[in-house]
């Protein structure tokens, strides 16, 4: 019996599927006969997923359930020879199955509960700025320097027309 406490989000249940590939493709792929045999009433087959472990050649279990799954290295590293030894079709179900209503699980005998283990969360919030605020000028020195920007650029101006005349005049 495996218990799934309400509201759990973040737990993963690894089960080894000891029972014929016909059966497992009739697990996979009929409604309802999944959450039969695991003496539920409903299942949601998207957080549910049936595998050899033969596919998972090159990568491993270990790599699938770590790249594929988000599980941490280090929550893995101590089962590590136990699931590269692991033959044959594999369930793994993802605790928001249950939708968040809570299960308890009585595995038929062909389904054995190899792992349980818990599932990385994805950091969404936005990473600090690392720039500086500008500082705020008070309005009395805001307005001090609009008017040394103001009286530079009038003189600027003033000069121009100066020189302007004096070219013409001559």
């Amino acid at each position: 019996m495996v218990e799934i406490l309400k509201g759990s989000r973040s737990e993963i249940l690894l089960f080894a599927l000891d029972m014929p590939p016909e059966q497992v493709r009739f697990l996979r792929e009929e409604e309802g006969a999944l959450a039969q045999v695991l003496g539920l009433e409903h299942i949601d087959m998207n957080q549910v997923e049936v595998f050899d472990a033969a596919d998972l050649e090159g990568i491993g279990l270990v790599g699938y359930l770590h790249d594929g799954i988000g599980i941490p290295l280090a929550d893995l590293e101590p089962y590590a020879e136990e699931l590269a030894a692991y033959t044959g079709h594999l369930l793994l179900i993802r605790a928001r199955a249950f939708a968040d209503a809570g299960a308890t699980l009585t595995p038929a005998a062909p389904i054995s509960l190899i792992l349980r283990l818990g599932e990385t969360k994805t950091n969404w919030r936005a990473k600090p700025e690392a720039q500086e605020e500008p500082q705020r000028l008070s309005p009395r020195a805001a307005r001090n320097k609009a008017r040394r920007i103001g009286a530079t650029l009038f003189a600027i101006v003033m000069t121009l027309i100066l020189l302007l005349i004096y070219v013409l005049a001559t």
